[in-house]
Order: C-alpha cells, then structure tokens, then sequence
C-alpha cells in the first residue's frame, strides 16, 4: 500500500517512520557506502527532512516500511540546487512546477512491484499538483532500474564514469508511460487513485488518452 505523508505528520507513524530512516541507513551508508550522516538511533536524516517534506512510502502489511521517496518544491531550498549545482548547465532550478525528488530507497529484498509502486506514485503527484516535471540525481545502477520499470529520465548534467557516475535528470508525465508503470507495479489506476485521495485528500486528474 501506498501512503503520502507530509514530515510534520510522520511522527503520529512511529514504526513507519524508524523503519524509514534505519532502512535508508542500510541502503545508503551499509550497501552503497555514501557519505551520510546516522544518528545513534541508526537513522540516516538530513536537512531535507523537514516538516513541508512529502514523503510516499510503501507500507508493508505489518505497518514497516519497504520503499520511499521524498518531496520537496524546488522554490524552497532542495538537494541538487545546494548540492549537485556543478552538474546543472543552465543554473539552479526554480519553478513552482517541478518538485524534486530525492532518497529513493527500497528495504533490501523487497519485491520488485515496490520500485514500480513509487514511480508510480511520482506520477501521480505530477497530476494531482499540476506539475510538469520531477528532478531528481541518480547513481548508475538506477539507470537499468527506470529503464525496466517504464519511466527514465531526460539527463541534466553527468559527472564521473563507469559505477561512480552521478546524473541530475527530469522526468515529465507521459500518459503511456504511466500505463507500463501501472503493470509493472501490479497497481489498478482505481487503487492507485485511491490511495493518493485517502492519504491526501485531493484528487488525481483524470489521464488524457496516449
């Protein structure tokens, strides 16, 4: 299942929210060796993870977390502007249109439908909130994920080679697209809309014909 959480809201889901965090440790700082920071409750968390930060998790069905990724709009202070800015030709972006997207993790051995399930759920963030495009930076090895799940990104900017290449990418809404991701996650557009409304209140709109 999916749930859109805003940060300010995520402590009233304190096994979802620690199981976030330590599943986000494990990802990036055991299995990927990044340079981030874990608290001594073995949370990975950064200046991002704020009370305005939208944050789509996959819920298993004891209530721990299997997948998540994080939302913020780029008019507000965002990861690639601060941090990935060497790799955007054109300057920072800024545009109440495009959110940026950051963390995406996925608890180790999770089935594959949850890699799809957040990409989904990136799409329908785009339709509800009318926004053109998702930015986001990527290592290599999401390269061949995107690209299997149904949804890849037109690149920014690149810096390094080979495993060690880090991109800046958007992604726009393609109604076709959305399709492929749908199947590839296992998700009804009627479930997937379903979620969304409970867990935000708002409505989708309603995909143009491919």
């Amino acid at each position: 299942m999916l749930r859109y959480i805003y940060g300010r809201d995520l402590p009233e889901n304190p096994l979802l929210q620690a199981t976030m965090h330590r599943d986000r440790a494990d990802q990036f700082k055991r299995r990927l060796g990044w340079e981030v920071s874990v608290d001594d409750r073995g949370w990975e968390h950064d200046q991002y993870d704020r009370d305005d930060t939208l944050y789509v998790i996959w819920v298993m069905p004891d209530g721990t977390h299997g997948g998540s990724m994080r939302f913020l709009p780029t008019t507000s202070p965002v990861m690639v502007n601060e941090h990935f800015g060497d790799l955007l030709r054109h300057g920072p972006v800024q545009d109440p249109l495009i959110w940026e997207c950051t963390r995406y993790c996925l608890r180790e051995n999770v089935p594959s439908r949850v890699a799809a399930a957040l990409m989904l759920a990136g799409g329908e963030l785009m339709r509800a909130y009318h926004l053109t495009h998702l930015l986001g930076v990527f290592d290599a090895r999401m390269i061949r994920i995107y690209r299997m799940i149904g949804s890849s990104p037109d690149v920014l900017g690149s810096s390094g080679k080979g495993r060690d290449q880090i991109s800046v990418g958007l992604w726009g809404f393609r109604t076709q697209d959305r399709y492929k991701v749908l199947r590839r996650a296992g998700v009804s557009s009627e479930m997937s809309e379903h979620w969304f409304r409970r867990s935000l209140g708002r409505q989708v709109i309603a995909p143009k014909a491919a």
